[in-house]
């Protein structure tokens, strides 16, 4: 086979792997976003790899749990809300809690995601159009009102492979432009694996890193969602090893781009005692150390990341009330055009009021977590029993995973309501 023609069937095969990855693209869209990414550098810059251990059972946690939730989907024919309502004693009033929560923190999460993609695009035009300088608000503005408007008509085309595809290019942008950056800037190995043994900053705004790293990477909205896209991919009991897979994929990818985050944040700040803040810092601090390029690709996976998590945020309402209500979800109904439209102009809070959204972005992951053990402690409750599952026996190593994520999702509860006391 001639050398260009192998060339060209690597490439469709690379594709072809990418294009076909299942459900798991969802969680890494509702994983890593600019509110992650900003977790990552401001813990890498601070810290160094001091906090990669609560990354990595994050990870396994976050894997085990999307395993979880997929396989009580494809077994008992349900999805997570309504099997709650429908099993658990008590459990209409803990869906609606759980709605309410995971809502009020993916809402809080996308209006700094509109914020500081809105800020990257205005950076990005300023290059070539230095006269938008004196119009920074009005410009942020309208590129957010744009960016935003853009998305909403995307979601009008309804349909789950759509999305997929858009979360599937917007994600592999983001995963190889992380990667890429370590080649320029990287931490000392040494540090790494000081990185993995269990220790908490003892400064302050420590604990409330610790909580946002979990909020973040071990995402509620990530579980509870799974069973209505592993249905919308129209996967069946006969995909339980795919589920498994997708699932396993899923939590490798999100720890290799966060840690990839980090040790970049780490190798260009930290030695240097420069401690950020915000995304565009990271990116402008960059330059001097690692040259232009780096920047451009630090940038670019950046805005990826924001935009890759626009489309999970706006659908995660609507996505959680149809699961409660029947458990499938119509993207075609005024339901859906109705509260992603809601969710739209919520979006525009920190645009059109100017704010820095970063503050509000590591608050809003620290929030997510006092909704993530009752969300554990939900699927435990439903793999276990045995009429819901058709007597499909749940592993004991699958258990032992769950009760652990249980545990460490309290502790961590515990740290986030020690952390707010801390800065109120």
């Amino acid at each position: 086979m001639p050398e260009a023609q192998k060339k060209k069937s690597l490439l469709k095969r690379i594709i072809a792997i990418i294009l076909g990855f299942g459900p798991g693209i969802f969680a890494i869209g509702y994983t890593i976003g600019t509110g992650s990414v900003t977790s990552m550098i401001v813990a890498g810059s601070t810290y160094g790899m001091q906090l990669l251990w609560v990354l990595l059972l994050s990870c396994v946690f976050s894997g085990v749990l999307m395993f979880a939730y997929g396989n009580y989907a494809l077994i008992s024919g349900e999805t997570a809300l309504y099997g709650f309502k429908k099993h658990i004693k008590g459990g209409k009033v803990l869906a609606i809690l759980i709605i309410v929560g995971i809502t009020f923190g993916q809402w809080n999460s996308l209006m700094g995601i509109l914020g500081i993609s809105a800020n990257m695009l205005y950076e990005i035009l300023l290059m070539n159009f230095e006269g938008l300088r004196p119009y920074k608000y009005e410009s942020v503005l309208a590129i957010a009102i744009i960016v935003i408007g853009i998305f909403y008509g995307l979601m009008m085309v309804g349909k789950y492979s759509f999305f997929e595809k858009i979360l599937v290019i917007f994600v592999t942008f983001m995963g190889l432009s992380f990667i890429l950056s370590l080649f320029f800037v990287y931490p000392l190995p040494a540090d790494v694996v000081r990185g993995l043994i269990p220790s908490v900053p003892e400064v302050p705004g420590g604990k409330m890193m610790v909580a946002a790293f979990v909020g973040t990477t071990m995402a509620a909205a990530t579980f509870l969602s799974r069973p209505l896209f592993v249905k919308g991919k129209g996967w069946t009991i006969d995909n339980l090893k795919q589920q498994k897979n997708d699932s396993i994929t899923a939590a490798v990818l999100v720890f290799i781009i966060s840690a990839s985050v980090m040790a970049v944040a780490c190798g260009a700040l930290f030695y240097q005692g420069k401690p950020v803040t915000q995304v565009l810092d990271m990116a402008n601090t960059l330059e001097p150390i690692a040259g232009n390029l780096a920047v451009t690709i630090f940038f670019f996976g950046t805005l990826s990341a924001g935009l890759s998590s626009i489309f999970p945020c706006l659908l995660i309402a609507p996505l959680l009330v149809a699961d409660y209500q029947s458990g499938e979800l119509d993207t075609s109904s005024r339901q859906f055009k109705i509260i992603t439209f809601i969710a739209c102009l919520v979006a525009l809070i920190v645009p059109v009021f100017g704010a820095n959204p970063i503050q509000m972005q590591i608050l809003s992951q620290v929030f997510n977590v006092f909704v993530l053990p009752i969300v554990v402690l939900g699927i435990i409750l439903m793999i276990n029993n045995k009429k819901v599952m058709k007597n499909y026996k749940t592993s004991i190593g699958v258990n032992i995973g769950l009760y652990s994520a249980l545990f460490f999702s309290c502790v961590i509860s515990y740290t986030g309501i020690l952390a707010i006391i801390e800065t109120l």
